[in-house]
């Protein structure tokens, strides 16, 4: 019991001292002490209570609710406190629709000896709850901040940090938590303006309140806290942040908006911001919260003065050379300001030695603000407007998709660019915005860059801000994302040297490097740093002088007022940042630092132009490969095969990435030309090629039909080469040019109503130059068959081309006997053939004689060229039954052939057909006299003149009974059935 009684004496020891500092418990009490200590300091306890605590803190019970609204824009905002979190120091619920946001502030009230800097830290959190769902993670828990809470908090951080007193260490926490949101506001607006609220009604010292809104533009127009669907079609997104008179934070992303637009949306911006001031003033007076004392860290005159005098000529010989560096002047300042702390430590002066880093800094500024107002001249030199050095090469990895390094004085930046498929792209898990982004930017900013030793890895919420500020500036100038330009696209920075501004250098290698790349990027975009320095009353505050410099460096940034960072292109602006250290800068000032940015802006795109003025044209061998790939519906299956084996492992071996479509479209993304290549010839072999009406194509005669011959293709495909499209002859017989098994080219002419290829032979065949697709077959069967010839006779002497010309010439009485056959396969008809031997040697036809010479020899070589055709046709010069048969029947067909063509044409004039051959089906559209031949319930069947059968559609309001069997009527054919069955409609009735 006693070790209990003291375990909660500490405690609530902890408690009163944390409740109630100013009774100065030094250590926990005993029992005794404890009730006699409570006893006799209830009363001072009460006093300080009601000194320090508003009243709806006394009790958390009472739940005491304070609220305050205000319309801005379309939206109804809303301010409560009260009822959340009554133990904070501030917290205060701010809602627009269903989106709700709390935000609470803390503060310490113990100040960490030595301390000469702010720690001021902002979390904001998108729990899944807040959309109604679990988060999907292998805990089912939120897991480190993302980076648009990161980005978030930068936000609120920027915004607020301005306005804390000068010299205010405290350590001080604020959290913003999303509650619910209904996806239609952006949760950031909200969480800024309660953070605002909760400061105000805070004991927190603090000079606000502040109003934060958003401004979008929409067909010119400007909007006013847009919700996320008119945010997504809007070409300007501007948050701004600002006190009644004052602005503190700008961050903007826009699409090429002039500076006479976005100094238009800024004052758009200002007004509306400042309605949100006055109702956070009300909500504050009604909860009556008093300020705590403020406890502010600072340099007594005296001690000021004291080191001005030791360190003053020691300041002013380093900043006012030059020639120095960076790094020369920071040792230069650095040894200075040893030799100053050497002489107090010898003094043994305590009171200017716990001050005197910060005093030490306050009298470099003062002397470098001094040459900036006095004589317009900066620490290296430079008059205010001057831009530093440039340097720019694209290219400089060829082995990288694309490269570029970048350097502005000392800042130097490397730039990369990395091409994906779109499978690459980033996804969001956010509560608003896009679910993905394909365009990165990732800015690294290792130690070495500053010639430091520090940490490397995770997520830093600076190196997340630059990023995203360099994003920001070039996706507007990316082309859409479409067919034309599917892929994902990173950029990495890696700053190898930073003096001032490499968020600004990181935009420019971006953009030559994303050139580099080959990326169609409109135009280029460059980004240049703007600072500001101000003489301020004392007294008043107000600014009474200042100037804008143009690039600044890393000193003038430190020693400063403002870095207003803005990247865009000739055209206008794409992004714009603003970071200030005064309690806020008059909008004039930021207006008037447009105008020089611009012309910065200006001189290093001429530079980067120089370099490289459009993206590359030619793609390198490692640059990713796009395609798509046309595969039948039905071959769909047979690429992924069983549980998806075929196209993981044709990923697997190629490296590229394959996307199936339901519509039969396979997407190849690929790394390099050689992976794409290889992915193209597995999916070719595997299902075969994609069949392109007007290319050519070489497939395999599998069957050979009366009206045409099937051709087989890699994959299964199949399509028709009618005999009409065989040859530029005519052919009577398709055995006699093709046979099964034979390859051949042919041209793809289209498809029928059904979806069926259609393919030519005589298109690929050029009349002219019949002979080189034809002559090269004959000769082959030719000189096989003198090998057999010679086997019987010892004399035989004639060459293969000899017997081919002869053949060919259709000269000799093998001709007129009928000695020829049906050649073989890959044989042309003999009218091919003459065409070929008129080609083949018009030289020694063109000798007077030729031709009665040609038949004396043919008529001395018949009886060897007999023994040939006897081993090409089977052994026999003779005609047998068989081809009298043969002939008869090719004669029939060519009437039959002749009389179609007839009637065909006569359907194209009147639009009707009556067959009189018999066939199996109907064509769509054609007009045919039909008889009925049964009634039924469902229908009247009826018979074509071919012998063919079909169905009768009855139309609306007629039956069955108006029909009788044997009636003729003429009808159009409608619709074929999947088995060929044709379906009518009712044209006329045939009396």
């Amino acid at each position: 019991m006693k070790g209990s009684w003291r375990a909660g004496a500490a405690v609530r020891h902890r408690i009163a001292s944390y409740v109630c500092p100013q009774l100065q418990i030094q250590s926990a009490p005993s029992p005794t002490r404890w009730r006699r200590h409570i006893a006799t300091s209830r009363s001072a306890r009460q006093q300080i209570l009601s000194e320090t605590s508003a009243p709806w803190r006394e009790s958390a019970a009472k739940m005491q609710v304070f609220e305050e609204s205000v319309m801005i824009g379309p939206e109804l905002l809303t301010f409560e406190t009260g009822k959340l979190a009554q133990f904070a120091a501030g917290a205060v619920v701010c809602g627009a629709g269903e989106t709700k946001v709390l935000v609470t502030v803390v503060s310490d009230e113990r100040l960490d000896a030595g301390r000469d800097f702010m720690p001021l830290q902002v979390e904001y959190r998108e729990k899944s709850y807040a959309q109604g769902k679990i988060p999907n993670t292998f805990m089912r828990r939120e897991g480190a901040p993302k980076e648009r809470e990161l980005l978030c908090g930068r936000v609120i951080d920027r915004s607020i940090r301005p306005l804390f007193p000068k010299g205010y260490y405290f350590e001080t926490q604020i959290m913003a938590n999303v509650l619910c949101s209904d996806g239609e506001q952006d949760p950031d607006i909200l969480a800024a303006n309660a953070a605002s609220a909760a400061l105000a009604l805070s004991d927190v010292p603090w000079n606000g309140p502040i109003g934060v809104v958003r401004i979008g533009r929409v067909d010119g127009k400007f909007v006013v806290n847009p919700d996320m669907d008119t945010l997504s079609g809007s070409d300007l997104n501007l948050i701004y942040s600002c006190t009644a008179e004052r602005s503190l934070m700008i961050e903007t992303q826009a699409r090429e908006i002039t500076n006479k637009d976005f100094t238009a949306a800024l004052k758009l911006a200002h007004s509306e911001a400042s309605k949100l001031i006055e109702p956070q003033r009300r909500l504050a007076a009604k909860v009556g919260n008093r300020k705590r004392p403020v406890q502010v860290v600072k340099v007594d005159v005296p001690v000021l003065e004291k080191i001005r005098g030791l360190s003053e000529e020691h300041i002013k010989a380093v900043v006012n050379n030059p020639t120095l560096g960076k790094f020369e002047r920071g040792k230069a300042l650095g040894k200075a300001m040893e030799n100053v702390q050497d002489i107090l430590k010898k003094e043994n002066d305590e009171a200017a030695l716990s001050r005197f880093s910060l005093g030490f800094d306050t009298v470099k500024k003062q002397i470098v603000r001094e040459n900036v107002f006095q004589k317009n001249i900066r620490v290296d030199g430079r008059s205010l407007t001057d831009v530093r050095d440039l340097y720019c090469e694209a290219g400089i990895y060829p082995a990288l998709h694309g490269s570029s390094l970048f350097s502005r004085g000392n800042t130097q930046v490397l730039c990369t660019v990395t091409l994906g498929a779109p499978e690459d792209a980033q996804k969001l898990d956010s509560i608003v915005g896009p679910p993905k982004k394909r365009f990165m930017v990732h800015y690294s900013f290792p130690p070495f860059s500053v010639n430091e030793v520090g940490k490397v890895g995770g997520l830093n919420r600076r190196e997340v801000g630059h990023g995203t500020l360099a994003e920001k500036a070039l996706v507007a100038l990316l082309p859409p994302e479409d067919e034309n330009f599917p892929y994902s696209v990173r950029v990495n920075s890696e700053v190898m040297a930073s003096d001032g501004s490499s968020s600004m250098a990181t935009v420019c290698g971006g953009s030559l490097a994303l050139m580099d790349a080959g990326i169609p990027l409109k135009s280029h975009v460059a980004g240049i740093s703007v600072g500001l320095m101000t003489n301020v009353d004392a007294e008043t505050g107000e600014i009474k002088n200042y100037k804008i410099l143009t690039d600044i460096l890393g000193l003038e940034d430190h020693l400063g007022d403002m870095d207003f960072k803005i990247a865009g292109t000739k055209k206008g602006v794409t992004a714009i940042q603003l970071d200030i250290k005064l309690p806020g800068v008059p909008l004039h000032i930021l207006c008037e630092a447009l105008e020089p940015a611009y012309v910065a802006r200006k001189k290093i795109l001429d530079l980067m132009e120089k370099e490289i003025s459009k993206p590359r044209d030619t793609q390198r061998q490692d640059t990713p490969r796009r395609g798509t790939i046309v595969i039948q519906r039905e071959s769909i299956g047979r690429l992924i095969g069983p549980s998806g084996s075929n196209i993981r492992h044709l990923q697997s071996v190629s490296g590229a990435r394959l996307t199936v479509g339901e519509d039969g479209n396979v997407h190849i993304i690929s790394r390099s030309e050689k992976s794409f290549k290889v992915a193209k010839s597995m999916i070719e072999a595997l299902v075969g090629r994609e069949i392109i009406v007007g290319e050519t194509y070489t497939g395999t005669v599998s069957a050979i039909k009366d009206f045409g011959a099937f051709i087989d293709f890699d994959g299964g495909q199949q399509g028709l080469l009618h005999i009409s499209e065989i040859s530029h002859e005519p052919v009577t017989a398709i055995a006699d040019v093709l046979s099964v098994g034979q390859q051949i080219t042919v041209l793809c002419t289209g498809r029928d109503f059904r979806g069926n290829l259609k393919f030519s032979r005589k298109a690929v065949i050029n009349k002219a130059n019949a002979e080189a697709t034809t002559t090269i077959p004959v000769l082959a069967k030719v000189t096989q068959a003198i090998t057999q010839a010679k086997k019987s006779s010892q004399t035989f002497d004639l060459t293969a081309e000899r017997i081919t010309a002869v053949l060919t010439a259709g000269k000799t009485q093998l001709q007129q006997s009928g000695v020829e056959k049906r050649q073989s396969e890959d044989s042309p008809s003999m009218s091919e053939e003459k065409k070929i031997s008129s080609k083949a040697s018009p030289k020694k036809l063109a000798k007077p004689g030729a031709e009665k010479q040609e038949k004396e020899k043919t008529k001395k070589d018949e009886p060897k060229i007999l023994m040939v055709m006897k081993v090409l046709h089977g052994g026999s010069s003779k005609k047998t039954a068989s081809d009298a048969g043969a002939e008869k029947q090719e004669k029939e067909q060519t009437k039959r052939r002749q009389k179609q063509k007839v009637d065909g044409a006569g359907h194209e004039q009147k639009h009707e057909k009556a067959c009189t051959e018999k066939q199996t089906t109907a064509e769509i559209g054609a007009i045919y006299h039909v008889t009925i031949e049964q009634i039924r319930k469902s229908g009247v069947a009826v018979k074509m003149e071919t012998g063919a059968s079909g169905v009768l559609k009855t139309g609306k309001g007629a039956s069955t009974s108006d029909y009788s069997v044997g009636d003729k009527l003429k009808v159009k054919c409608v619709s074929i059935a999947p088995k060929g069955r044709p379906s009518f409609e009712l044209t006329k009735l045939v009396l």
